[in-house]
C-alpha cells in the first residue's frame, strides 16, 4: 500500500536538486520515493525494518528496468555507523509512537553530513513538533512547510 505521505514525498522528489548528493530514505516501506530517485539517478540507499521490503523493493527495480538500489534492513536504534554520512534524508509517515522520536532523531544525527537537508512528510499524528524540538536540540534548524498542490491524492492532506 502506498500511502498519502509517500506520494507527497514523491512529489517532492520529482525535480529536486540531487546532482552530487548521497540520500538516505529511512522507512521507505514500498520504496516509492527511492524508486523515483533511483529513476532519475540519484545515489539513494533505501532502508526499514520490516523483513519483506527488500524483496519488493528489488522486484519493483526490476519491473521499472532499473539499476538496483542499495537496501539496508536495520533498526535505527543500533549502531548502523557503514552506512556513512548523507547529504539528503528523507522519510514519510515516520511517527506513529513518542518512543520513536529520540531513535529516530539519534539515527538522523548520526547519519547527516554537516550540511544535511532532512525532509520529513508527515501526516499529522501530533509528534511533528517533537520530533523538530528533538532535532533542534542536535544543532538541525526547522522549517514546516504543508504542500501546495497535492491534487494527485484522493483526499486534501493535512
Amino acid at each position: 500500500m502506498i500511502w498519502p505521505s509517500s506520494l507527497v514525498l514523491a512529489n517532492h522528489m520529482l525535480d529536486y536538486d540531487i546532482k552530487d548528493k548521497r540520500i538516505l530514505e529511512v522507512g521507505c516501506g514500498m520504496a516509492l520515493s527511492s524508486l523515483l530517485l533511483n529513476h532519475r539517478q540519484a545515489d539513494i540507499t533505501a532502508t526499514d525494518y520490516h523483513p519483506t521490503v527488500e524483496y519488493f523493493l528489488d522486484r519493483n527495480t526490476t519491473l521499472n528496468n532499473n539499476r538496483g538500489i542499495n537496501f539496508e534492513r536495520l533498526d535505527w536504534s543500533e549502531d548502523n555507523s557503514h552506512l556513512g554520512r548523507f547529504d539528503i534524508i528523507i522519510g514519510s509517515d515516520l511517527l506513529y509512537v513518542d518512543q520513536h522520536i529520540g531513535i529516530l532523531a539519534g539515527f538522523i544525527e548520526r547519519h547527516a553530513l554537516p550540511t544535511c537537508e532532512v525532509i520529513v512528510v508527515d501526516p499529522g499524528r501530533g509528534r511533528k513538533n517533537k520530533l523538530t524540538n528533538k532535532m533542534i536540540e542536535f544543532g538541525f534548524s526547522s522549517q514546516h512547510v504543508k504542500p501546495q498542490n497535492t491534487a494527485y491524492l484522493a483526499l486534501p492532506f493535512v
